[in-house]
């Protein structure tokens, strides 16, 4: 049978989670505003109850990604003995990281610290140890704990996948576990758990981002910075993230990756050598430091004694959203990582990416920092935390070409925006039509604009609280099934070089038997030749 030119379907997972979703799309609408309200009222009632568990398990899944990276498990292959990479190293940590973070690094790299140095969930705010501290927290919301939740899925996804042949979607991972039941309703739910939670999780990330377009365009060119502005620059942006998710994974997303990493290290070098470069290199030793020193004090923090109603808005949301992200991401990162050992996946994911990201937030939110303790910049924090989406441009008005790096900073956000939503689309392409990797081009479009639609709709429906309800409400149930997902990686991996040390074994022992039976041969062809 050919493939089917515009859509080929899973049925079973491409409706009820189209439907589910259309359906939040015209609920919200109808609505209107009051749907701001209930919104915060899902999401204090997630974080209050269940924060404690997005603790426990982004701390369980950072520990299990270690111990199989470094452990005996580390030797195995994506794919196998023989397998060959499809990616330079270069563009793999390109896709990775722009799928991974992009967006939200440029929404919060300078906001989040300036917020929790000007108000910090304990202490005394504005002082050397809240600037301390942002940066720590910083840290572990962007650091090795997010990618240790990526890591999982897509490490789960990849080996299952590469090395057990199975269909690229979420529900192949629990083979161990369900067995031939995976291919059945059980599956059929838990794809579309997936597709609901990586919509969401996306749609976040736009909205997010769009605001921040549309408070640049107002900083720098005056524009309207309203919601409708929002909603118009969605649908435009949109339009280009459609034509670059036509043309697929090796050309648009691949090329769109590597020119994000290229732009936002030109930033990067910008703001190094026109800022405090000599502050940046000395605190970003000493951040790192810190953060090292006291990963396992801040990580295991829960508010138990007192409960200022901090974290659930800022650690919670973090893992909730990195959460519901991780479908995609993790499906992203497996379907570029054939080849790769596990423990050069490991490293690769946890290490690298963090690296990046630490210089980063110390480049752009510790300088913000310093520029308020200092007195360079009077008045530079409390104008960030009136309004998060400008926070980068007020940022760049302390240097000199601060238009230019405003420019540069919003076409980084664009261009950011494209490859999140073109790679998802991608993601939920392959997920809805049963595991295929190059699903037809009018399924991606569809995709496309029905992720736009919803972060447009969330916009519509409640600002930020909208798109932190949304990540939290969907990371929530997806928690479960990554708990299950480590038992079964688990596993997987047992069985997987339980049969490689029989092989091996096998073959030495044939080895050993050819070896033995050729000595024998020689012996007795010496003794022939004396008769």
């Amino acid at each position: 049978m050919g493939k089917k030119k515009y859509f080929d379907i899973h049925g079973p997972v491409f409706w009820p989670a189209s439907v589910l979703i259309v359906l939040f799309i015209a609920v919200t609408l109808i609505v209107g505003s009051p749907m701001a309200k209930v919104f915060s009222t899902v999401q204090s009632s997630i974080t209050d109850n269940f924060g404690w568990l997005f603790i426990v398990a982004v701390n369980a899944f950072i520990v299990f990604c270690l111990y199989v990276g470094f452990g005996r498990f580390g030797k195995i292959r994506l794919g196998g003995d023989d397998a060959e990479k499809e990616f330079s190293t270069p563009a793999w940590f390109a896709m990775l990281f722009s799928a991974g973070m992009g967006i939200g690094i440029l929404f919060w790299g300078v906001a989040e610290p300036v917020t929790h140095y000007i108000n910090p969930p304990f202490g005394q705010g504005r002082t050397l140890e809240a600037a301390e501290n942002a940066m720590n927290l910083t840290f572990l919301h962007w650091g090795f704990h997010a990618w240790g939740i990526y890591a999982l899925v897509g490490l789960a996804l990849a080996f299952f996948a590469f090395n057990r042949n199975q269909p690229l979607t979420i529900r192949s991972v629990f083979l161990p576990v369900l067995g031939k039941r995976v291919h059945g309703p059980i599956g059929n739910i838990i794809d579309v758990f997936a597709v609901i939670a990586t919509l969401f999780g996306l749609a976040t990330s736009l909205g997010l981002g769009v605001t921040q377009v549309s408070g640049g365009l107002n900083h720098v060119f005056g524009t309207p910075n309203t919601v409708w502005m929002q909603v118009g620059l969605i649908i435009a942006i949109t339009l280009v993230a459609t034509v670059s998710v036509v043309t697929g994974i090796k050309k648009g997303v691949r090329i769109l990756s590597e020119w994000n990493v290229r732009i936002a290290a030109l930033l990067f070098i910008l703001v190094l050598l026109l800022g405090p470069t000599l502050f940046i290199f000395k605190s970003f030793i000493q951040n790192v430091g810190n953060y090292l020193n006291e990963i396992l004090m801040v990580s295991s923090w829960t508010e138990a004694y007192r409960d200022r109603g901090w974290q659930g808005g800022w650690t919670v949301f973090y893992w909730a959203w990195w959460i519901s992200w991780s479908p995609f991401v993790g499906m992203f990162i497996a379907r570029v990582s054939k080849g790769r050992t596990i423990r050069e996946f490991v490293f690769g994911v946890l290490l690298v990416p963090s690296v990046v990201m630490f210089l980063w937030l110390t480049a752009f939110g510790g300088s913000a920092v310093f520029f308020d303790i200092k007195g360079i910049a009077p008045g530079i924090g409390d104008r960030i935390i009136a309004d998060e989406s400008t926070a980068l441009f007020v940022f760049f008005e302390q240097f000199p070409w601060s238009s230019l790096l405003s420019v540069i900073g919003i076409l980084l956000v664009i261009s950011f925006f494209v490859t999140s939503s073109d790679s998802g689309s991608l993601v939920i392409d392959s997920i809805t039509a049963g595991g295929k990797l190059d699903a037809p081009v009018g399924q991606r479009i569809f995709w496309a604009n029905i992720e736009g639609a919803v972060a447009a709709v969330l916009l519509l429906g409640g600002g930020l609280t909208a798109l932190q309800t949304a990540a939290v409400s969907t990371g929530l149930p997806f928690l479960f099934v990554l708990l299950v997902m480590m038992y079964s990686l688990y596993r997987g991996l047992s069985s997987e070089l339980t049969r490689a040390e029989y092989l091996s074994k096998s073959q030495d022992k044939k080895s050993y038997e050819k070896k033995i039976a050729g000595m024998i041969a020689k012996r007795l062809t010496k003794k022939e030749g004396r008769k």
